[in-house]
């Protein structure tokens, strides 16, 4: 496929053939120097409005070019932001997620502080029940100690 240097390329040395075969032609031709010049002057002027054709069509076709490339970069810098608005949005539905779960962990962990504390309570009020039971049965022990003592002076007396 021809770029478009080659093209222009192209175009330009066709330019330049046709007028150098033109003045060839003319030179080489039986005629007088008042029809040569008037020939020449011709050929010249269509030369010269064939080269302003060339290089306002390849103008226009540059500006074609250049608008096209303008609108892809518009097309490309649109997408570019829809696509960094959405991931905004998108790190903003994360954060907001993973906030949500820490109020949640934070609430579970509260909960069992809360509980363990509770159980820790329950504990501690049962070692002291039963801590008292066993200073009520060390009491009574002693006491039906104390009693079988008193029972044997009093039988040895």
């Amino acid at each position: 496929m021809a770029t478009d240097e080659d093209r222009g390329g192209f175009l330009r040395g066709f330019l330049i053939g046709s007028f150098v075969g033109a003045l060839v032609g003319i030179f080489f031709a039986p005629k007088s120097g008042k029809e040569l010049r008037e020939e020449l002057r011709q050929r010249g002027a269509e030369a010269l409005e064939e080269s302003r054709k060339a290089y306002l069509d390849a103008r226009a076709k540059a500006e074609a070019i250049l608008e096209d490339a303008r609108k892809r970069a518009e097309e490309l810098r649109q997408e570019a932001e829809r696509q960094l608005a959405e991931a905004h949005k998108r790190a903003e539905e994360i954060l907001a997620g993973a906030e949500e779960k820490a109020e949640e962990v934070k609430e579970a962990a509260k909960e069992a502080v809360e509980q363990a504390t509770e159980e820790v309570k329950e504990t501690r009020s049962r070692v002291r029940r039963a801590a008292q039971a066993g200073v009520e049965a060390a009491k009574e022990e002693l006491a039906k100690t104390e009693q079988a003592k008193r029972s044997r002076r009093s039988k040895e007396s």
